[in-house]
């Protein structure tokens, strides 16, 4: 039985239904705060139990008879470590055959700021115990495709990335590379890097917008703070704007690119392209 945890989520979901193409509906439980954001999971057959990464009763009932467990990260920034803790502790309570993690690229010398709460829950699954494998995904296209509304509504797409290239693919590539992980039969590895098959700079985001808008959009780069106040300023919570403006002065220092090739090697297909990326969100 595989247990997929935040499986409400936009990621969550998409394992589900990759999940959903190679293994019956009852051999999957989506484990969620919410059970009832989750009716149309169960009208599929899917399993929904109740898990709260701060109630680890909740986690135990959920785990119940799970062979593996995939642990998406809690979007709870700040108090991440304790949540993934209480998943990871009932994961071996349950004594799961697998226990996967969705972490970040390169986590163990990643400069990103959102890299050490990842570090520190890899030290907590390793010292689980538990046959474990880490999905240190790269940067979601979706994270800049996102806010192409705004950049078409003001002319101009900013940020503070520079002349870094950006390894990015798209939430349902790294949701296949999950799903890949949780049903093939054998040994997984310990650590999938995980990133776009290539790379491109904000600025070269802005043309591709361009050219498939039909509008000149062009790229503004932005100091650290200056970019941050710019997000606060349309709305963003102070550490969510903090950490998308640290995010991108690590990407312009290289931290967000890798070419190793994993994840299109891992689900067998080349990974989403930057221009069917945007078209997608045009």
């Amino acid at each position: 039985m595989i247990v997929v945890t935040a499986a409400t989520g936009q990621l969550g979901r998409l394992v589900i239904a990759n999940l959903l193409k190679t293994t019956p509906a009852a051999q999957i439980v989506a484990a969620v705060r919410d059970p009832a954001k989750a009716a149309d999971l169960a009208a599929q057959g899917v399993q929904v139990r109740r898990a709260d990464y701060t109630d680890p009763a909740s986690l135990d009932a959920a785990f119940q008879g799970a062979t593996k467990v995939l642990l998406i990260s809690s979007s709870d920034l700040g108090n991440r470590v304790a949540q993934h803790r209480n998943a990871i502790d009932a994961a071996a309570r349950a004594k799961v055959g697998l226990l996967a993690y969705t972490s970040v690229l390169h986590a163990d010398r990643s400069t990103l700021d959102l890299a050490a709460e990842h570090r520190a829950t890899e030290d907590a699954v390793r010292a689980s115990g538990l046959l474990y494998t880490l999905l240190r995904n790269g940067w979601y296209v979706e994270n800049h495709t996102g806010s192409l509304g705004a950049a078409l509504a003001h002319n101009a797409l900013a940020g503070g990335a520079g002349e870094g290239r950006i390894s990015a693919a798209a939430r349902s590539d790294y949701a296949e590379a999950a799903a890949v992980v949780l049903t093939q039969s054998g040994a997984v590895e310990q650590v999938y890097e995980l990133a776009g098959d290539s790379a491109f700079t904000l600025a070269e985001l802005a043309a591709e917008v361009s050219r498939q808008s039909g509008k000149d959009i062009p790229f503004h780069n932005l100091p650290q703070a200056e970019y941050r106040d710019l997000l606060v300023n349309l709305g963003l919570p102070v550490p969510l704007a903090e950490l998308i403006a640290d995010s991108d002065a690590q990407a312009a220092k290289g931290v967000l690119f890798d070419d190793s090739g994993v994840l299109g090697k891992l689900i067998g297909h080349p990974t989403v392209s930057l221009s069917a990326a945007v078209k997608a969100a045009l």
